[in-house]
Protein backbone atom coordinates (compact mmCIF):
# COMPACT_ATOMS: atom_id res chain seq x y z
CA UNK A 1 0.00 0.00 0.00
CA UNK A 2 1.49 3.21 -1.16
CA UNK A 3 2.08 5.88 1.37
CA UNK A 4 -0.02 8.88 1.19
CA UNK A 5 1.98 12.83 0.71
CA UNK A 6 0.67 15.40 2.70
CA UNK A 7 0.22 18.86 1.22
CA UNK A 8 3.95 20.05 2.94
CA UNK A 9 5.68 16.61 1.39
CA UNK A 10 4.31 17.06 -1.79
CA UNK A 11 5.22 20.80 -1.99
CA UNK A 12 8.99 19.27 -0.42
CA UNK A 13 8.91 16.60 -3.49
CA UNK A 14 7.95 19.23 -6.16
CA UNK A 15 10.71 21.79 -4.99
CA UNK A 16 13.26 19.03 -4.77
CA UNK A 17 12.32 18.03 -8.34
CA UNK A 18 12.93 21.86 -9.60
CA UNK A 19 16.47 22.16 -7.96
CA UNK A 20 17.38 18.96 -9.61
CA UNK A 21 16.05 20.45 -13.47
CA UNK A 22 18.00 23.48 -12.45
CA UNK A 23 21.42 20.99 -11.99
CA UNK A 24 21.18 19.34 -15.29
CA UNK A 25 24.45 19.53 -17.16
CA UNK A 26 24.92 22.49 -19.21
CA UNK A 27 22.21 24.55 -17.56
CA UNK A 28 24.98 26.62 -14.70
CA UNK A 29 27.18 27.21 -18.41
CA UNK A 30 28.39 30.56 -18.41
CA UNK A 31 26.41 32.85 -21.16
CA UNK A 32 28.86 32.92 -24.44
CA UNK A 33 30.38 35.86 -26.02
CA UNK A 34 27.68 36.66 -28.21
CA UNK A 35 25.09 36.57 -24.87
CA UNK A 36 27.40 39.04 -23.17
CA UNK A 37 28.45 41.24 -25.90
CA UNK A 38 24.60 43.31 -25.17
CA UNK A 39 23.96 46.69 -26.90
CA UNK A 40 25.03 48.27 -23.16
CA UNK A 41 28.53 47.06 -23.15
CA UNK A 42 29.00 49.08 -26.64
CA UNK A 43 31.20 51.58 -26.38
CA UNK A 44 29.98 55.14 -28.42
CA UNK A 45 33.18 56.72 -29.91
CA UNK A 46 34.50 60.08 -28.12
CA UNK A 47 33.04 62.93 -28.70
CA UNK A 48 35.16 65.42 -31.11
CA UNK A 49 35.22 69.22 -31.09
CA UNK A 50 34.44 71.01 -34.10
CA UNK A 51 33.73 74.63 -34.53
CA UNK A 52 30.93 76.89 -32.96
CA UNK A 53 30.93 74.40 -30.14
CA UNK A 54 30.58 75.78 -26.95
CA UNK A 55 33.27 74.90 -24.40
CA UNK A 56 34.27 74.86 -20.45
CA UNK A 57 38.03 75.06 -19.37
CA UNK A 58 38.32 74.47 -15.50
CA UNK A 59 41.74 74.88 -14.54
CA UNK A 60 42.13 73.18 -10.70
CA UNK A 61 43.37 76.21 -8.17
CA UNK A 62 43.48 78.99 -11.16
CA UNK A 63 40.22 80.07 -11.87
CA UNK A 64 41.61 83.37 -13.23
CA UNK A 65 42.48 80.55 -16.00
CA UNK A 66 39.36 79.25 -16.18
CA UNK A 67 36.70 79.79 -18.43
CA UNK A 68 33.02 79.28 -19.08
CA UNK A 69 31.18 79.64 -22.57
CA UNK A 70 34.13 79.56 -24.12
CA UNK A 71 33.09 79.08 -28.27
CA UNK A 72 35.35 77.34 -30.82
CA UNK A 73 35.89 79.95 -33.54
CA UNK A 74 35.09 78.86 -37.31
CA UNK A 75 38.95 78.60 -37.78
CA UNK A 76 38.52 75.77 -34.74
CA UNK A 77 40.69 77.68 -32.32
CA UNK A 78 39.78 79.23 -28.87
CA UNK A 79 41.80 81.56 -26.91
CA UNK A 80 42.24 81.52 -23.31
CA UNK A 81 44.25 83.28 -20.58
CA UNK A 82 48.17 83.10 -21.28
CA UNK A 83 47.32 80.99 -25.18
CA UNK A 84 46.13 83.18 -27.17
CA UNK A 85 45.44 80.91 -29.75
CA UNK A 86 45.46 76.78 -29.67
CA UNK A 87 43.52 74.08 -31.83
CA UNK A 88 40.46 73.15 -30.82
CA UNK A 89 38.39 71.56 -33.54
CA UNK A 90 39.49 67.65 -34.37
CA UNK A 91 40.05 66.86 -30.56
CA UNK A 92 38.11 65.13 -27.99
CA UNK A 93 37.98 67.20 -25.11
CA UNK A 94 40.38 64.74 -23.29
CA UNK A 95 42.86 66.14 -25.94
CA UNK A 96 42.23 69.15 -25.29
CA UNK A 97 42.95 69.14 -21.80
CA UNK A 98 45.74 67.47 -22.03
CA UNK A 99 47.11 70.29 -24.82
CA UNK A 100 46.37 72.87 -22.76
CA UNK A 101 48.19 71.22 -19.65
CA UNK A 102 51.44 71.25 -21.83
CA UNK A 103 50.95 74.45 -22.74
CA UNK A 104 50.20 76.19 -19.23
CA UNK A 105 53.30 73.96 -18.13
CA UNK A 106 55.49 76.93 -18.86
CA UNK A 107 53.32 79.42 -16.49
CA UNK A 108 51.64 77.22 -13.93
CA UNK A 109 53.30 74.27 -11.89
CA UNK A 110 51.43 71.00 -12.45
CA UNK A 111 48.30 72.04 -13.81
CA UNK A 112 45.18 69.97 -14.46
CA UNK A 113 43.16 71.11 -16.76
CA UNK A 114 38.87 69.38 -16.92
CA UNK A 115 37.57 70.69 -20.43
CA UNK A 116 33.44 70.20 -20.72
CA UNK A 117 31.39 70.49 -24.20
CA UNK A 118 28.32 72.43 -23.68
CA UNK A 119 26.63 73.20 -26.24
CA UNK A 120 27.84 71.15 -29.44
CA UNK A 121 28.00 71.23 -33.35
CA UNK A 122 30.72 68.68 -33.95
CA UNK A 123 32.51 68.17 -37.12
CA UNK A 124 31.15 68.63 -40.56
CA UNK A 125 31.34 65.45 -41.39
CA UNK A 126 29.47 64.32 -37.94
CA UNK A 127 26.90 66.58 -38.80
CA UNK A 128 23.28 65.60 -40.03
CA UNK A 129 21.72 68.14 -42.34
CA UNK A 130 18.19 68.42 -43.39
CA UNK A 131 17.48 71.19 -46.11
CA UNK A 132 14.23 71.87 -48.11
CA UNK A 133 10.79 71.60 -47.06
CA UNK A 134 11.28 71.09 -43.32
CA UNK A 135 9.63 73.40 -40.59
CA UNK A 136 13.09 74.10 -39.38
CA UNK A 137 15.94 73.22 -41.89
CA UNK A 138 19.36 73.11 -39.78
CA UNK A 139 22.68 70.97 -39.20
CA UNK A 140 22.52 68.88 -36.45
CA UNK A 141 25.09 66.82 -33.97
CA UNK A 142 25.28 63.31 -34.90
CA UNK A 143 24.28 60.97 -31.83
CA UNK A 144 24.70 57.36 -31.77
CA UNK A 145 21.82 55.33 -32.90
CA UNK A 146 20.32 58.62 -34.22
CA UNK A 147 17.26 57.87 -37.13
CA UNK A 148 15.00 59.82 -39.23
CA UNK A 149 12.47 59.80 -36.82
CA UNK A 150 15.10 61.39 -34.24
CA UNK A 151 15.56 64.79 -37.22
CA UNK A 152 12.29 65.16 -37.80
CA UNK A 153 11.72 65.64 -34.18
CA UNK A 154 14.55 68.33 -34.19
CA UNK A 155 13.36 69.80 -37.05
CA UNK A 156 10.05 70.29 -36.50
CA UNK A 157 7.98 67.75 -38.95
CA UNK A 158 7.33 68.81 -42.49
CA UNK A 159 5.68 72.31 -43.94
CA UNK A 160 2.56 72.41 -45.95
CA UNK A 161 4.11 72.46 -49.23
CA UNK A 162 6.64 69.45 -48.01
CA UNK A 163 6.32 66.15 -50.33
CA UNK A 164 7.10 63.84 -47.78
CA UNK A 165 7.27 60.84 -49.53
CA UNK A 166 10.01 62.07 -51.90
CA UNK A 167 12.41 62.66 -49.74
CA UNK A 168 15.72 60.93 -49.83
CA UNK A 169 19.09 60.59 -48.03
CA UNK A 170 21.92 61.60 -49.68
CA UNK A 171 24.97 60.04 -48.37
CA UNK A 172 28.64 59.26 -49.26
CA UNK A 173 30.37 56.10 -48.20
CA UNK A 174 33.39 58.11 -48.67
CA UNK A 175 35.43 60.75 -49.58
CA UNK A 176 35.82 59.85 -53.02
CA UNK A 177 32.89 57.42 -53.35
CA UNK A 178 29.33 59.05 -55.42
CA UNK A 179 26.88 59.94 -53.79
CA UNK A 180 23.97 57.27 -52.64
CA UNK A 181 20.23 58.61 -52.86
CA UNK A 182 18.37 56.39 -50.27
CA UNK A 183 14.30 56.86 -50.21
CA UNK A 184 12.30 58.08 -47.52
CA UNK A 185 8.58 58.39 -47.39
CA UNK A 186 8.60 60.57 -44.64
CA UNK A 187 4.96 61.29 -45.09
CA UNK A 188 3.92 57.84 -44.39
CA UNK A 189 6.12 57.62 -41.50
CA UNK A 190 5.12 60.71 -39.34
CA UNK A 191 1.39 60.90 -40.56
CA UNK A 192 0.41 56.95 -41.17
CA UNK A 193 3.00 55.49 -38.36
CA UNK A 194 5.28 53.40 -40.63
CA UNK A 195 7.83 52.33 -38.74
CA UNK A 196 9.20 50.39 -41.58
CA UNK A 197 10.72 54.05 -43.19
CA UNK A 198 12.22 55.20 -39.91
CA UNK A 199 15.72 54.20 -41.06
CA UNK A 200 19.18 55.15 -39.03
CA UNK A 201 20.95 57.88 -40.40
CA UNK A 202 24.96 58.09 -40.31
CA UNK A 203 26.86 61.08 -40.27
CA UNK A 204 27.29 62.97 -42.53
CA UNK A 205 24.34 62.40 -44.51
CA UNK A 206 21.75 65.02 -46.00
CA UNK A 207 18.02 64.28 -45.66
CA UNK A 208 16.04 66.25 -48.63
CA UNK A 209 12.97 67.04 -48.37
CA UNK A 210 11.43 68.61 -51.70
CA UNK A 211 8.63 70.29 -52.38
CA UNK A 212 5.24 69.53 -53.74
CA UNK A 213 4.80 69.66 -57.20
CA UNK A 214 1.30 71.21 -56.65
Amino acid sequence: MRARLGSSGLLGVMVIGLLAGCAQPGSMQPPSADAQQSPRNVTAPDYVIGPGDTLSVFVYRAPELSSNGLPVRPDGKLSLPLIPDIEAAGKTPTQLAREIERRLKEFVREPNVTVMVQSFIGQPNRQIRVIGEATQPMAMPYREGMTVLDVMIEVKGLTRYASGNRAHIARRERDDAPTQQIPVRLSDLLRDGDISQDVPMRPGDTLVIPQSWF
